[in-house]
């Protein structure tokens, strides 16, 4: 298939895949806690059910891309199941790079069971303790070097266990004061930019998934950095990647019509887009898609499709495993 609503990451409604009613053919979904029962005995293995019926249904040429944001911490999907965890910034504190590794894998494990591809974690802005910006203990640290290092340990436990991480918010949400659910936060000291960014250097390459925010800075004018070219597949740091802009759904691109969103996404060489809240958006958002002319669109279709080509099957669900995976966590988090 080559249209240009596979290049949605999107959200859904639904607990089982019969329930699921997409009006397009994504080519990744994204799995929030409205998608999971939240009974830990039933819960697991119907999450399974789902996304292997995800998989039958929008991946039978190439894998779906299935991802959840499991972070650990305050952003954790599976904390019915688990229970509380620990957020990086504590693993990176109490433990350094040896416990934000084995906190990593111990995800990656536990997502690679339930059919998960992709986890869009760790975060790697820098800690800044401020108390409205939406990141806090998500962050590891104020010093770059430092939430690199976290940041790269965690990665290599998580894509060690078979599941892709995703470094997010480049260049950086550190030092700002506004959620960008709710609108555009802006950063107006290219220094400060510059000392965000400069934690995702070490950790980017070409086939790495970035999360760019949406954030106002220096560079991008009046455009958030995610519909910014100069900011994305343009930035002046040389961080490469397979970029996709953060929820387009989220107050911090609302001042852009759905065209405009798409068109300048896709400009900025985000590969795909990532639309996750309302059944309203992601069509608004597919739609978009299809009114641009196909050397718009082709490129970006072309990169997710070779990055979808590589990502694994998942073992079948074992449900001993899983509580056998799920002891070891519980006993982690107790000691952590």
């Amino acid at each position: 298939m080559h249209r240009p609503e596979q290049l949605l990451w999107t959200g859904l409604r639904g607990l089982d895949a019969a329930d699921v009613a997409l009006p397009f053919h994504p080519g990744g979904v994204i799995l929030f806690a409205r998608n999971l029962d939240p009974d830990p005995e039933v819960g697991p293995a119907r999450c399974r059910a789902l996304i292997d019926g995800l998989q039958a249904r929008f991946g039978a040429h190439l894998p779906l891309a299935v991802a959840v944001d499991q972070e650990g911490g305050p952003v954790s999907r599976l904390r019915p199941w688990t229970g509380p965890t620990p957020p990086l910034r504590r693993l990176w504190t109490a433990g350094g790079p040896e416990a934000c590794a084995a906190w990593g894998r111990l995800w990656g494990e536990g997502l690679r069971m339930l059919g998960f591809n992709v986890d869009f974690a760790p975060v790697l802005d820098l800690w800044d303790g401020h108390p409205t910006a939406g990141i806090g203990d998500r962050a590891a640290s104020e010093r770059p070097s430092e939430a690199a290092a976290a940041v790269g340990a965690f990665l290599h436990g998580l894509e060690g266990a078979g599941v892709r991480g995703c470094l997010k918010h480049f260049p950086g949400l550190g030092g700002t004061t506004l959620d960008s659910h709710q609108g555009l936060p802006t950063l107006d000291d290219p220094a400060q930019v510059d000392r965000n960014a400069s934690a995702f250097v070490p950790l980017g390459h070409p086939d790495r998934l970035v999360m760019v925010a949406h954030l106002r800075t220096p560079a991008s004018g009046t455009l958030p950095a995610s519909l910014h070219r100069g900011s994305v597949t343009g930035n002046p740091w040389g961080v490469q990647g397979r970029f996709l802009p953060d929820d387009l759904e989220m107050g911090g691109c609302a001042d852009f019509s759905w065209d405009e969103r798409v068109r300048l996404a896709l400009e900025a060489g985000n590969q795909w887009l990532l639309v996750c809240q309302s059944p309203e958006g992601w069509t608004a958002c597919a739609e978009a898609a299809a009114r641009l002319p196909e050397s718009h669109w082709a490129p970006a279709l072309a990169a997710t499709q070779a990055m979808r080509r590589h990502l694994p099957p998942a073992p079948p669900f074992d449900p001993g495993a899983w509580k056998a995976w799920l002891t070891r966590l519980q006993t982690a988090a107790k000691e952590a």
